[in-house]
């Protein structure tokens, strides 16, 4: 898909867009099996253009344009931190409130001291990851596990410390306040006001032939298609704070626009202006990484490269999905992967990401 008119808007000729096609074209079979690019601004979406194939496992299946993704950790910023600050905005919690407040359980040294800024910033104290899926089977024995059984590494506040661990206890906040699964909240919320049809946790059966395949699971015994790849997720029956979102470029579009236009597109309003500017600047000066609220900020070593300004945001998914918004640049690029297809142990995307970046800044006229 090409609108000549917002492509214009956004500064890039037409006839130098082939050598964004010819770098993409590049990865498939050496970085990825396949890929959805999706270019825009805040008035519209540019470019969207799929290669290579969502399946190469089994049977060979052509990537397309609407192929569906499993988000994996873009649900953080997505569907959880947008719903904190929905709730925030309803007046339910806020930033500073301990987590203790909505979760009595959550005890050990220094857990009466964190707080939801904490656990949105990954400042908590928690360490990277927990396989809980080896011993629990059920949301409420991963939150008890989290609360009773996981002890913090570092005092919180004082380092960042990526971790699912604090986004599995905001999903489950946000379960808690909202009175529904966090995938009936985000639909009500977020998705449909918004039209993404395609954005959704647990995509139904009739769906699967859509969704891109991930891994091999070595833990499942089986191929990983049409069913969330992230094994805690899995074990929480796929949904959770912190992966099992699922979504399509088109939509994740949609969801950058809104961003891009303060919290609001086609009058409809998920966020206020302040919500967008609080989620979006830093909260950790100081410390090794900026992070805003569910979102990772431009940083040395981000993923968006070199180019791109000093307030740009987003965030990447283990499955080789990234989304990054600059609002300077009035620009966002939608890069959706299956790396992990058939293995994780493909790693290449690390390097080859911030370089697309950069070409796609650097194509732009202005």
């Amino acid at each position: 898909m090409i609108n000549k008119e917002i492509l214009a808007e956004m500064g890039y000729y037409l006839n130098r867009l082939s050598e964004l096609d010819e770098f993409i074209k590049k990865g498939i079979g050496d970085v990825y099996p396949g890929a959805v690019i999706a270019l825009g601004c805040s008035k519209g979406v540019g470019y969207i253009k799929a290669y290579g194939y969502s399946v190469i496992v089994e049977e060979k299946k052509p990537m397309k344009e609407n192929t569906i993704f499993d988000l994996a950790s873009l649900t953080k910023p997505i569907a959880t931190a947008t719903s904190i600050m929905i709730l925030i905005e309803r007046g339910l919690l806020a930033l500073d409130d301990k987590v203790q407040d909505y979760l009595p359980s959550f005890k050990g040294p220094f857990k009466d001291k964190v707080t939801i800024r904490h656990l949105l910033t990954h400042t908590a104290g928690f360490p990277p990851h927990e396989p809980f899926y080896y011993r629990c089977s059920s949301v409420e024995e991963i939150i008890d596990e989290i609360c009773t059984g996981v002890f913090l590494t570092y005092e919180p506040g004082t380092r960042v410390v990526y971790s699912d661990i604090g986004f599995i206890l905001l999903g489950y906040i946000v379960e808690e306040l909202a009175g529904q699964r966090l995938s009936e909240f985000t639909e009500a919320n977020i998705f449909a006001p918004l039209g993404m049809k395609d954005t959704m946790f647990n995509p139904p059966r009739e769906l699967r032939d859509r969704v891109a395949a991930t891994e091999i699971c070595k833990w499942r015994k089986k191929l990983i298609w049409g069913e969330v790849h992230d094994e805690n997720s899995y074990a929480m029956g796929g949904v959770a704070g912190h992966a099992g979102l699922f979504s399509t470029a088109l939509d994740l579009s949609i969801f950058a626009q809104m961003m891009l236009n303060k919290g609001t597109l086609n009058e409809v309003r998920v966020l206020s202006k302040r919500s967008v500017e609080e989620m979006t600047k830093c909260h950790t000066e100081g410390l090794s990484a900026r992070r805003g609220l569910g979102w990772q900020l431009k940083d040395k070593g981000a993923s968006c490269g070199d180019l791109f300004s000093d307030l740009a945001y987003g965030h990447t998914g283990f499955t080789g999905t990234s989304l990054w918004i600059d609002p300077e640049l009035d620009l966002f690029v939608v890069f959706l992967t299956n790396r992990v297809h058939p293995s994780r142990e493909n790693k290449k995307i690390v390097r080859f990401r911030p370089k697309l970046h950069n070409l796609i800044v650097g194509l732009k006229r202005f």
